[in-house]
Parts: structure tokens; sequence; C-alpha cells
């Protein structure tokens, strides 16, 4: 039986990270989380995202996944190491991966208000890339609107233009999209910046770092090759089951099916 690996975020925006996965590996068995009844993370105080990644984690873990990608970028800024204490299995994230294969000097951030406020993709970059200029730029409008479903919306357009405005100021020479929502806004921000200036999606990076670790399964002898690589996973939410996956086809291509799931504490008040 090839490895089970485990992927998480607050809602819809992972599952950019999992077609980014499949798209390489299609084979690949995953338990996909979405923490709907408690999206957005990113207007979160650190505690609650501490709090709430911990009990995710430790879900993912009792469902018996052998690898965890924090396919959610707040929770990697604020709660990497949460997981990497609670997982019991490898842990990949998002902010490392894109810090160690980007070589741009002066980098822009689009990000949650959290990650942004965390400093965490500066901090990684800087790491990797000594004196690197980094903006980052909180975007609190973003997530709920591509969650309400109409990427072609004049608000993402207005909101897009006032983010992107300090980084072009700034001359960055790659912009990351530091929320898993953001790759589907890269036709809107491709109209609004340079040719020259990279988009950068973490999720490549991330799935790039798993390669070792996937190819190394060798052939499994269970593997059924008329499944669809949509078909080799589940997927899972807190909130409504319905409506993610009526939300989640056009991002996929086809309509999941999902389960709602209920995580030991979502009784508390977050």
């Amino acid at each position: 039986m090839s490895l089970l690996l485990g992927l998480f975020d607050s809602g819809l925006g992972g599952l950019t990270v999992l077609k980014q996965l499949l798209a390489r590996h299609p084979e690949q068995r995953f338990l996909y989380l979405g923490d709907t009844a408690r999206v957005p993370y990113g207007q979160r105080s650190p505690a609650e995202i501490r709090a709430i990644a911990s009990e995710v984690v430790a879900w993912l873990r009792a469902e018996g996944v052998d690898a965890l990608l924090m396919a959610c970028n707040t929770s990697n800024a604020l709660a990497f190491d949460v997981a990497l204490h609670q997982a019991g299995v490898p842990v990949y994230g998002l902010i490392d991966s894109v810090a160690t294969q980007l070589r741009s000097k002066r980098v822009g951030v689009l990000a949650t208000p959290a990650t942004a406020a965390s400093g965490a993709y500066g901090r990684a970059i800087r790491d990797h890339q000594e004196g690197a200029l980094v903006v980052e730029v909180p975007c609190p409008e973003f997530v709920p609107l591509i969650e309400a479903g109409d990427l072609r919306d004049l608000r993402l357009y207005k909101a897009a233009q006032a983010y992107l405005q300090p980084l072009l100021e700034a001359r960055v020479e790659a912009i990351v999209l530091g929320c898993t929502h953001y790759p589907l806004l890269r036709p809107l921000l491709r109209q609004l910046v340079p040719q020259e200036v990279l988009l950068v999606d973490p999720a490549v990076a991330a799935v790039a770092r798993l390669q070792m670790l996937l190819d190394g399964q060798g052939q499994d002898p269970d593997d059924r090759p008329e499944l669809e690589p949509l078909e080799r996973g589940r997927f899972c939410v807190t909130g409504c089951a319905e409506s993610f996956a009526t939300s989640a086809t056009p991002w996929l291509g086809q309509r999941p099916s999902v389960e709602q799931v209920s995580l030991q504490s979502l009784s508390r008040a977050f």
C-alpha cells in the first residue's frame, strides 16, 4: 500500500496544492481536510491558529497519514512547530520550500494578515538569500472574495491593485502568492504586474520537496489503474460537505465526494 499523504487548509485554497501534487503524482493516495467551519484563518490570532493546528494535526494522525503537507500558509507561518511536534510523521511546509528555491533579491509577498504579520516569509527568504529585500503585504479581502466563487468580481480587481502598489513601488523581481487561494488570481495579477516579474506559487516548490519521499514508495501491488487521481483520496470538511463539493468543482474540474467530520474541539469558541 502506498503512503497516505495528509493535506489541510482552512477551506478551498489547499486544493491548489493538491492539484500540483496530483499533476506530478496522479497515483498518490491522499486525505484532504478543509476546516471550513472556521474559514478564514488569516484574520485569527496566533493563539487561535496554533490551537486549531494542534487539533487538525491530531485528527490527521488518528486517520493514519504517513506524511503531512501543510497546505495552508497561515498555519505554516504560525504553527509549523506545532505540526512537527505532534504529527509523528514527516511534515512538509510551503514557506521553507519556496525560500530554498527562490533566487530573486527583491521579493514581494501577498499573504493573509496573520501570515504577513508573522514575518515568516521574510525570515525564511533572508535565511537563504542574505540581504534580500522582502515586502510582505496583508490582503484581507482576497480569501472571502475567492471563497465566494466569482473571480471576475470587480472588488477583487480593485483590491489587487491596492495590494500590489507597494510591491511595484519597491520594484520587486518576484511576487510570492503567500496563500493557497491566491494562485486562482494568477490571470488577474498577471494583468497588473510587468511580465518580467515572477509570480511564485509555493505549492510547486513544496511538491518538488516531496519528490524523493513519493518516488521512494515503489510499485503499489494494490494499485487500481482504473481509478482517476481524485478517486484515490478522501475529501473531508468540518462545515457543509455539499457546499464544499459545489465550490470545489470548478477548482478540480469534477465534483468530489466530500465527507463532513467533527474535530475534537469545534465547539470551543474560536
